[in-house]
């Protein structure tokens, strides 16, 4: 008789082991066009588990249950929020001029 295969869910939080794992995570997420505003709430809240949701909301003064809402894809957060998170995980946001595309003619 064949052995049953044990698996266990994957979550990304178990791999973020260091704060350039997490920015790499991150930056992957601008790479795709259109960017999806749920993914990178999820990618928060992946980031924020690996390094302690309670810790997370202390230092950025919200209750830990408030940051897991708001943290959930849907949620209607505020850019302040995303901003004390950002802070609290020692990231920031930035701004880069697009690079022109070329045509195919050139």
């Amino acid at each position: 008789m064949a052995e049953k295969l044990k698996t266990t869910l994957f979550d990304a939080a178990d791999y973020l082991d260091s704060e350039e794992a997490e920015c790499i995570y991150l930056k992957a997420l601008f790479e795709d066009e259109p960017f999806d505003a749920d993914i990178f709430l999820k990618a928060l809240n992946t980031i924020a588990r690996a390094r302690s949701m309670a810790k997370i909301a202390e230092a950025t003064g919200l209750g830990r249950e408030s940051l897991y809402k708001a943290l959930q894809p849907g949620s209607k957060i505020r850019f302040e929020t995303v901003q004390k998170v950002l802070n609290a995980l020692g990231l920031k946001l930035s701004v880069e001029e697009l690079q022109p595309k070329s045509s195919a003619a050139e």
